[in-house]
């Protein structure tokens, strides 16, 4: 499995974790969220690319990063909602 296959497995689960538990949280969590939705929208599709394109590969990263945190700013939210 290529790394960017790896972080769009990490980023599916981490997503699908989060999209259960969203429609309780905060407007601002929700906000996010949907946010993130488009960015994630944009980097399956640009991974498809990336897999065939070379000079991606970095801005690619930097979007799965940006999710990846994104995701993680909205679960230590929920958690606080608790």
């Amino acid at each position: 499995m290529s790394e960017f296959d790896d972080l769009m497995a990490d980023l599916k689960q981490k997503r699908d974790e989060l999209r259960v538990k969203i429609h309780l949280a905060s407007k601002e969590a929700q906000d996010e969220w949907q946010e993130l939705e488009g960015k994630m929208q944009d980097f399956s599709s640009r991974a498809e690319l990336g897999k065939t394109g070379e000079g991606l590969g970095e801005a690619l990263g930097k979007l799965g990063n940006e999710l990846k945190l994104g995701y993680q700013r909205i679960r230590e939210a929920l958690k606080n909602d608790d």
